[in-house]
């Protein structure tokens, strides 16, 4: 029987070495903090270097401050990792038609090339020790569409494909590759949408998360980190060997529509 266990303050991670992008905030914080928890030596990388260094500090890790949108700088990088968790991501809500070209392209960098790269970077030692994770923070929009936000659904859609070919290549290396679904999540990233989504909608901000955010959902409240955090880490344990090419959802049933 197994010794290991996922409870907070277990040891199912113990001597793992975890990389999370946007390890400083939101999700990305979370994952790291629960990652820590089970055992982990976590690298927190983040572009808010200060928080990146607080963050670490708190677990017994260490900060790595990195701008994901610069991407050719990680060409030649190498990854000595365990754990690869793709976290990192922002947002632009606007129809297509005012939707900034630059503003595509960021979005693209950080949330489709930066993921290639870094397991391009940490897959050649995760195949050396026959053991590997790859765990990309994708979203509801990896797998549905909603009208303005067609950078963002573009790159968690790519996301979605390129787990699955890490998946495949991984396997007979004993790697896995997952993408995490979840709907909203109670995050700064989705706070600062409110107003954008209630310009483009033509409603109050305090009627966003109701009429949009929570709308597909049958559970109505928002997604808690720690909720994807669980569930990363689980990806990331010995328990989840035989789950990969998979996207897990946590979006409270709008995927079930």
């Amino acid at each position: 029987m197994s010794q290991h266990t996922d409870a907070p303050g277990g040891d199912a991670l113990r001597g793992r070495r975890a990389l999370v992008t946007g390890g400083a905030s939101g999700i990305g914080l979370a994952c790291v903090h629960a990652l820590a928890e089970r055992g982990a030596h976590v690298v927190v990388a983040d572009v808010d270097g200060d928080a990146a260094k607080r963050t670490a500090e708190s677990v017994g890790g260490e900060d790595w401050v990195v701008d994901l949108s610069d991407t050719t700088a990680l060409d030649d990088l190498t990854l000595d990792v365990d754990v690869l968790v793709n976290n990192a991501g922002l947002q632009r809500v606007s129809p297509i038609t005012e939707l900034a070209p630059d503003d595509f392209r960021l979005i693209q960098r950080v949330m489709v090339e930066a993921p290639f790269l870094l397991a391009r970077a940490a897959l050649p030692g995760m195949y050396e020790r026959g053991w590997g994770r790859v765990i990309n923070v994708s979203s509801v929009h990896g797998l549905r569409a909603s009208a303005y936000k067609s950078a963002y659904v573009t790159a968690k859609h790519a996301l979605e494909g390129l787990s699955k070919v890490v998946a495949l290549e991984g396997g007979e290396h004993g790697v896995t590759s997952n993408c995490v679904n979840p709907a909203y999540v109670r995050t700064p990233l989705v706070e600062k949408q409110i107003a954008d989504q209630a310009r483009v909608h033509g409603i109050d901000e305090d009627e966003v998360v109701a009429k949009i955010m929570l709308t597909e959902t049958a559970v109505k409240r928002l997604v808690e980190p720690e909720e994807v955090a669980a569930l990363v880490c689980w990806l990331a344990s010995d328990e989840a060997g035989m789950v990969t090419g998979a996207a897990y959802t946590m979006d409270g049933g709008w995927t079930a529509r």
